[in-house]
This record gives structure tokens, C-alpha cells and sequence, in this order.
């Protein structure tokens, strides 16, 4: 039925808890319950999000499972920790954890050509490697369809489109998330596996993992409870999303249905070398391999990319993270390997990874208060010169797509109609300063082999510069 604003602003207060029994008896420090479900519920509300679902990990064992607000705003259900949600680019880990698997077993190997496993790819991306794909160096440009076919054969046909203008950069020249690299990479695991990319997921990772309800197929992602995408525009209500997006051509790279109790086992397993249960169900060089560095992210701060997750450092504390967006969810997966604590959220609307209910998760986790914020970096002056050396236009096309501008002595950054002014704030670090924000929208800019700017970077996705 369809429910009344208010009802919903009501609904998305409604928590339902499923704490696990071991969190009482936890050693000090104490699990701060509340300070999550106030981050939860805040977060909702500030993002009209309907609902979403939370599991805390510590010393390697969950200690909080919960449901927050509704899967669906037109029926009121709640939300429970066994709610399946569609989680985006978290699938990521996923794919990489299935190919590194037969990269173990030696049925490919990471560094060869691709096209020696699979017939018919277009020239140019047959010769990509795993390695490259994987860690977002094969130069691919980024793209993603939400609404697709729904087949098996829809991943080959997909990716044999990808023809040689579907790169942008040369391959390990620079890292630039691109979503059609973990199609490819699905594909190449389907065509070794022998059985199409969903069951090769279920019968190698997700069976011997016992995550007993997650799946790519939406019609057995429908038999089991499951939160309704929702997509929100201006000042109307959030509302489901019809038809529910779906490509199976897309799916390697962030489709899987899954919930906070299924992803709990791997993420468990992932921290503990594999073994879960007393059992090796994960290759202890599946899991080092992953979480290696195998390309620098550009950025302020260091920060690479593995295989399906970021590496970074947080106040001398390692930790492993990958954020995930679709047409109607959004989550966000974190671990601290070290110290056997982690984060996984999922989200019911598009986009909506819960990023500081994320956060303040991990803090309880780790028994620590969150890194404060850090404060913007005062403004460097820049020269006419310093500017012309940066001007130019800069895409992943031939079409241009970002402008930086030299215009009446100041350095601008056009987008379409959007002219915006620039300002330095490190080495190749730049920001955009929109009217009303808070901090300035940040980028980079990154030089080639020979010392000049080739690329700008934002978002994680880098623009060749024309």
C-alpha cells in the first residue's frame, strides 16, 4: 500500500536488531550499540534512504547484525539482518576472489594474454591481462548499463563489443576505474570454469563459503526476502524503481544479491587467511593476492588498488575497502585485516553506501573515536605560466569532456555549461570550489613517462588530456 511521508519518516526509524549473543560478553572496550544506531538512523533520514542493514565484525567474529528502516516504502517491511539487497561494486571482491581462485589452481595465469583463454575478442583487448584487469591498468575506459538482457549469453556478447576505441590509455599507464575490465574479467573466468559466470560463482565461492543466499539470478534473489531498489529525485518521496535494473552483461562487476550474514562469512574468512569454520575455503594466496598493491591510485594520500579493494592506511591501522553504487542500492564493505574488525552496509537507495554509518561502525569496531576530518589545505598561488601548462582538454573520448581554462588570470574547470574556478592545493592536487560547499571537490593532475600532465583524475577515473 502506499503510505503517507510521515508514515515513512516513521518507518525509517523503525530498527529491527539481531544482536549476536557473543557482544554482551565482549571484552573492554564496550560495544557502543548506540552510537551506530543513532549514525544509522541520521543518516537515513539526511538521505531518505528506506532502509539498510549493518554487520559488525571483531576479533574475527560478528558481533552485531542489524536492520534499519523499511525494504520497501510502498509495503513497510523491515529490514533484517538475512534481507537480500543488490550491492554494486562490493561485487568487485567477488569476481577477483573467483579468478584469483583458478589463477591458484592454475587454470590462467595473471599476466598472460587473455585471448588465450577466451575465442573472439576484439584485438586490442585480447591482449589485456588479467593483472591489468583486475586492477583497473588495462586502459579500458569506464562505462556501465543498468538495464540490459537477462541471459547467460549476454555477458560474452557484451564484452566482444569492447573494440579497440574502447581504450583510452596504453595499458599499466595509468589507473582508472573502468567497470568493463571486471565484465571481461567475469568472462574469462565463465569461459575457464566451463559454466556460465553465476554458477561458476555459486558452486566456487559462495557454496564452499556456506553464503547460502547470495546470487546473481534475480529470480532466485526474489523467492527470499529482499529490499526493493529505490531512486530518489528533488523533493519527492523515495520510490521503487520499475522494472528493477538488471544486465547480465554487467553482472561481474556489481550485481550479486547478498546480505550482511552471507558477506559476514567472507569477510571473516578474507581476515583469517581463508579459513572459516576451522576449514581452508579460501587459498591463502587468494587472499594475499587481493590484498597487494597493484597500482597506485593517484591522490593525496597513498593509497593503491588490489584486486577488488582499496589499500590504504588509517591512523597506522591497514585497512581494505571498496564502496559500491547501482540503480537502487548502494554499500560499502571495510576491513582492518590487522586487527580482525570490519564493516559491511547495505543500502536501499541508488548510491546510498552509508558512508558515516560506515565509519562510526569501525571506530566501535576498533574501540577508537573516527579520524577527525582533515582541515582543506590553504590555497597555493599559482603563475600565468604554471596555468597554460595545465590548460587543455581532457576525456576518455575523442569528444572533449573536462576544460581547464585559463580565463581573466584564473585557472577554471568547464563541464558542459559549468564553469567552476580552480585552486592548487599540493603537488598536481587541485580543487574545485562549487558555490555553498563546505570543502572544494578535489583532483589531480598526472604526468606521463616524460614529465608533462597526461591525465586528470577524479573520482577515481582518469581523463586522458587531448
Amino acid at each position: 500500500m502506499t503510505r503517507h511521508p510521515l508514515q515513512l519518516m516513521v518507518l525509517a526509524a523503525t530498527v529491527v536488531a539481531a544482536v549476536s549473543a557473543g557482544a554482551v560478553q565482549q571484552a573492554s572496550p564496550p560495544i557502543d550499540i548506540g552510537r551506530i544506531d543513532a549514525a544509522a538512523l541520521e543518516e537515513l533520514t539526511a538521505t531518505r534512504t528506506p532502509g539498510a542493514a549493518i554487520a559488525v565484525i571483531r576479533d574475527g567474529k560478528v558481533i552485531v547484525t542489524k536492520g534499519y528502516g523499511v525494504s520497501s516504502i510502498e509495503t513497510g517491511v523491515p529490514v533484517t539482518p538475512e534481507t537480500l539487497f543488490r550491492l554494486g561494486s562490493t561485487t568487485k571482491m567477488l569476481t577477483a576472489a573467483l579468478v584469483v581462485g583458478l589463477a591458484e589452481e592454475g587454470k590462467v595465469q595473471l599476466d598472460a594474454p587473455i585471448g588465450t583463454y577466451v575465442p573472439d575478442l576484439p584485438p586490442r583487448l585480447s591482449w589485456a591481462t588479467l593483472n591489468q584487469l583486475l586492477s583497473h591498468t588495462s586502459g579500458l575506459r569506464d562505462t556501465a548499463t543498468m538495464f540490459g538482457l537477462h541471459d547467460d549469453a549476454a555477458l560474452g556478447q557484451t564484452v566482444r563489443t569492447l573494440g579497440d576505441e574502447f581504450f583510452f590509455a596504453g595499458p599499466g599507464e595509468v589507473y582508472s576505474y573502468a567497470n568493463p575490465g571486471y565484465w571481461t574479467a567475469g568472462l574469462v573466468a565463465e569461459v575457464v570454469a566451463g559454466k556460465p559466470y553465476a554458477d561458476a560463482m555459486r558452486d566456487r565461492l559462495f557454496e564452499p563459503l556456506g553464503m547460502k543466499r547470495s546470487t546473481f539470478r534475480p529470480t532466485l534473489a526474489m523467492t527470499y526476502p529482499l529490499a526493493q531498489g529505490h531512486e530518489q529525485a528533488g523533493a519527492a518521496p523515495p520510490a521503487v524503481i520499475r522494472p528493477a535494473a538488471d544486465n547480465a552483461g554487467n553482472w561481474p562487476a556489481g550485481s550479486v544479491f547478498s546480505n550482511v550474514e552471507d558477506l559476514s562469512r567472507f569477510v571473516i574468512a578474507f581476515m583469517n587467511g581463508g579459513v572459516l569454520d576451522g576449514r581452508q575455503v579460501l587459498p591463502a594466496r587468494v587472499v594475499a593476492r587481493m590484498s597487494s598493491p597493484h597500482a597506485e591510485i593517484p591522490g593525496s594520500e597513498p593509497t593503491s588498488y588490489g584486486f577488488g579493494l582499496e589499500l590504504s592506511t588509517d591512523r597506522g591501522i591497514r585497512l581494505l575497502t571498496h564502496g559500491g553504487s547501482r540503480s537502487g542500492y548502494g554499500s560499502s564493505i571495510a576491513m582492518a585485516p590487522d586487527r580482525r574488525a570490519a564493516v559491511i552496509v547495505l543500502a536501499n537507495r541508488t548510491g546510498s553506501g552509508m558512508p558515516r554509518t560506515a565509519r562510526a561502525a569501525m571506530a566501535v569496531a576498533l574501540g577508537r573515536e573516527p579520524a577527525p576530518e582533515p582541515p582543506v589545505p590553504p590555497e597555493i598561488p599559482m603563475a600565468q605560466a604554471e596555468m597554460r601548462r595545465y590548460a587543455g582538454a581532457y576525456s576518455q573520448t575523442e569528444k572533449p569532456d573536462i576544460e581547464l581554462l585559463v580565463q581573466d588570470g584564473r585557472l577554471v574547470f568547464k563541464q558542459g555549461s559549468s564553469t567552476i574556478p580552480v585552486v592548487k592545493l599540493g603537488d598536481r592536487r587541485f580543487g574545485i570550489v562549487r558555490p555553498g560547499a563546505a570543502r572544494p571537490q578535489e583532483f589531480f593532475l598526472v604526468p606521463g613517462a616524460d614529465g608533462n600532465i597526461r591525465f586528470l583524475f577524479r573520482g577515481g577515473r582518469a581523463s586522458k588530456r587531448l
